[in-house]
């Protein structure tokens, strides 16, 4: 097994607690158009990228839904949430971030999220100097589940997967770091894994402090 030589961090859910507002949001943008959205639909959308954001919503609503203006109608009320809220980190992001720093490791994030939000809420956490790189799917050409996000960020550091680690909260962005090759650690949020997605998992901890456990 390859040396540990990075830590790839999803963002939405893994180191800042927004993830459970995609949960709201979704259905209550979906609503405004008429349409009616599960919470176990909304759940199975959480850092699910493009193409295949769009596709899942046409299957589940028709051909007609514009997914543009009820992306758009998410965002706002989401950002109008968060702006109410605040960002809140989640719990050990410092202490497993500096101790990452202090041994050297390379950290990035790599996010579902597009590139100016995911600079903000970084910004807006004090968390944007510990990273050496943040990747977004806006960035490739398919996003989570697909391998092509966390593919595109190795090459970025010049890391091989199997010399990075993945630090993942979704179903999707689990099996988008696994199929790329990376050893993946599930901090669950909204859900526990499975048998299945339990196989990907190189480990599954309660919070982000206790990887420092697991690295080298």
């Amino acid at each position: 097994m390859e040396k540990i030589r990075a830590v790839l961090f999803d963002m939405d859910g893994t180191l800042i607690d927004t993830e459970r507002y995609y949960r709201v949001f979704w259905p209550r943008a979906l609503a405004e158009f008429g349409y009616r959205m599960t919470d176990e639909q909304a759940l199975s959308m959480r850092s699910l990228g493009r193409p295949f954001a769009p596709a899942r919503l046409r299957e589940w609503f028709g051909d007609e839904l514009d997914y543009a203006a009820v992306r758009e109608k998410r965002k706002e009320l989401m950002e109008e949430a968060l702006a109410r809220d605040g960002i809140k980190v989640k719990p050990g992001a410092e202490a497993l971030l500096a101790c990452l720093r202090e041994r050297g490791v390379i950290t990035a994030v790599v996010t579902a999220t597009d590139m100016e939000r995911a600079r903000r809420y970084l910004a807006q956490t004090g968390l944007a100097p510990c990273f050496d790189r943040v990747v977004s799917a806006v960035e490739v050409r398919q996003g989570k589940p697909s391998p092509d996000i966390y593919l595109y960020a190795c090459g970025e550091l010049g890391l091989a997967p199997g010399a990075c680690v993945a630090v993942e909260d979704s179903p999707n962005g689990i099996l988008s770091a696994h199929r790329a090759g990376c050893r993946v650690i599930m901090v669950p949020d909204q859900t526990e894994p499975d048998e299945a997605l339990s196989k990907c998992l190189w480990a599954c901890v309660r919070d982000l402090a206790e990887i420092k456990a697991l690295m080298p």
